[in-house]
């Protein structure tokens, strides 16, 4: 598994971070909307960004009419990164039960 999975995988890790790239699937979104949808504080919020910034999931922006105002969207090739390795998985365990089945079924 490459770094880049582990570090996708450590920031889905957490069921709060997981409903924040829900939201943010959706649409971009304010740090403060996102704290109030999660239903956490917002020094709370800032750790999770914190973390997800941290995994390439997410970046940040500033609108021109407030530099204090921080827009997270979600960067996807993080996930492409994620869905390839869990593909390459998926092939794995298929030969395996595919292999399994036919020794059972021949009786052996």
């Amino acid at each position: 598994m490459s770094a880049a999975v582990d570090r996708t995988l450590a920031a889905l890790a957490d069921p709060t971070r997981r409903r924040v790239v829900d939201l943010l699937a959706q649409r971009p979104r304010p740090a403060g909307e996102l704290a109030r949808e999660v239903g956490v504080s917002a020094p709370v919020m800032s750790r999770h960004l914190k973390t997800l910034r941290a995994g390439g999931l997410v970046q940040e922006s500033h609108p021109e009419f407030d530099a204090r105002v921080r827009v997270y969207a979600l960067r996807p090739e993080p996930m492409v990164h994620l869905l390839r390795w869990l593909e390459e998985s998926e092939r794995l365990w298929r030969a395996q039960l595919s292999a399994f089945k036919a020794h059972v079924e021949s009786g052996e």
